[in-house]
């Protein structure tokens, strides 16, 4: 009986955790993630994540297949990159719009394409294999 009660406090625990990122690595990551908000592509920085923890970055329900995500390490140096072009801060952000980073102020990053395969809920596991 003691498991079907620790099942059902994991399982309510996960319910809530819509897109989740784990960093299986061995460093500390700074996470920033973009996707479609009210039709506007938005992003949004940063979550820390410390070695082998997971963190909660959207806590709704996914509407959007795909999410954009960009990790540095502590030293601000990419370790997870792909090939759209979104804006970021160095510091705490929320940007609106992706198009013109460096003329609107912002820095320019390569984010990676998660495709959630249209599911509610999503959990991305950082690796050191990442691409």
């Amino acid at each position: 009986m003691g498991g079907a009660a620790l099942l059902a406090v994991l399982s309510s625990s996960e319910a809530r955790a819509e897109f989740t990122v784990c960093n299986q690595t061995l460093d500390v990551v700074n996470l920033a993630v973009g996707q479609k908000v009210d039709n506007a592509d938005q992003t949004d920085g940063w979550w820390t994540i410390g070695a082998n923890q997971c963190v909660n970055v959207i806590r709704e329900e996914l509407t959007n297949r795909y999410i954009y995500i960009y990790a540095t390490d502590v030293f601000g140096h990419a370790i997870l990159t792909g090939s759209t072009e979104m804006c970021l801060e160095r510091r705490r952000f929320s940007i609106r719009g992706i198009d013109e980073c460096w003329q609107r102020g912002h820095i320019a990053a390569q984010f990676l394409e998660v495709d959630t395969l249209e599911q509610a809920r999503w959990t991305f596991f950082l690796t050191g294999s990442n691409p």
